[in-house]
C-alpha cells in the first residue's frame, strides 16, 4: 500500500513516515501543498494524509483539486484546525477522515486500517481467500491458520491481491503501490515476484494469473 503523506512540521513528518514504514507501508513525503498537487496528480496512492495549513497551497485547495480530478484515493486530514466549520468544510469537499492534532498513535494507526478497509470493501479486518488469510492490524498472513511467512515485496504484492480478490490489478497499479519516490520498480522486478509467490501458493491450492497485457489476479487452482 502507498501513501502520501503531506505534512510541513519537518520533525512530525519524520515520526509518521518512520512509523507507516515501520509498518510495511510504502510512503512519499512533501512539506508543500503545490508539490502534493502535482504528485496526487500523477501518482495513483491508496491514501493521502494531508496536513492543511501548508505553504504555497492550502490543504483544502490540495484536497479540491484532487476531487475536482475525480481522484477516488481516500484522503484523511489531520491539522490542527479543529473547529466544527472547519470539519465541515473538509469532509464537504470529500475528505473520508479528519483527525486533529495532537493526536494519539494507536487511533492514528486505526484510523489509517479504516479507511484501507473501507476502501477494499471489507466490513472486518480480516481477508480471506481460500484457505489464505490476511490480519489488516498486523498486517500479515496465515494459512490454514500456521503463520506464512514473507519477504517484504511479496508480502506486499500478496495484500494487494487479496484486497481485490476476483478482480485483476493492473501492473502499472502494481508498480505504483509497491514503489516509492526513491525505490523504483521495474516491470521485470514485478514478473519475479509473481513467479516467486506462485511456488510459494501453489501448495495452499492457489495461483496468480495473469491477464494478458493488463495485470494479475488472485485465483484457485483447478483440481
Amino acid at each position: 500500500m502507498r501513501i502520501l503523506l503531506v505534512e510541513d512540521n519537518l520533525s512530525l513528518a519524520e515520526g509518521l513516515t518512520a512509523l507507516l514504514r515501520q509498518s510495511g507501508y510504502a510512503v512519499d513525503v512533501v512539506h508543500d501543498g503545490a508539490s502534493a498537487e502535482a504528485l496526487a496528480a500523477a501518482v495513483g496512492f491508496d491514501l493521502v494524509i494531508l496536513d492543511l495549513n501548508l505553504p504555497q497551497m492550502d490543504g483544502l485547495d490540495v484536497l479540491r483539486a484532487m476531487r475536482a480530478r475525480r481522484n477516488p484515493a481516500p484522503v484523511m486530514i489531520l491539522t490542527a484546525r479543529g473547529s466544527p466549520e472547519e470539519r465541515v468544510r473538509g469532509l464537504d469537499l470529500g475528505a473520508d477522515d479528519y483527525l486533529i492534532k495532537p493526536f494519539d498513535i494507536g487511533e492514528f494507526e486505526a484510523r489509517i486500517r479504516s479507511l484501507l478497509r473501507r476502501q477494499a470493501g471489507l466490513r472486518s479486518s480480516t481477508a480471506s481467500f481460500g484457505a489464505l488469510e490476511f490480519d489488516l492490524i498486523a498486517r500479515s498472513f496465515s494459512a490454514s491458520g500456521q503463520p506464512l511467512e514473507l519477504p517484504t515485496r511479496e508480502r506486499d504484492l500478496l495484500e494487494l491481491l487479496i484486497l481485490r480478490a476476483g478482480k485483476v490489478v493492473a501492473r502499472e497499479s502494481i508498480m505504483a503501490s509497491l514503489t516509492t519516490l526513491d525505490a523504483d520498480l521495474s516491470p521485470n522486478a514485478v514478473e519475479q515476484y509473481v513467479s516467486r509467490l506462485r511456488k510459494r501458493l501453489a501448495g495452499l491450492g492457489l495461483t496468480v494469473r495473469t491477464a494478458r497485457g493488463i495485470g494479475y489476479f488472485l485465483d484457485r487452482i483447478q483440481a
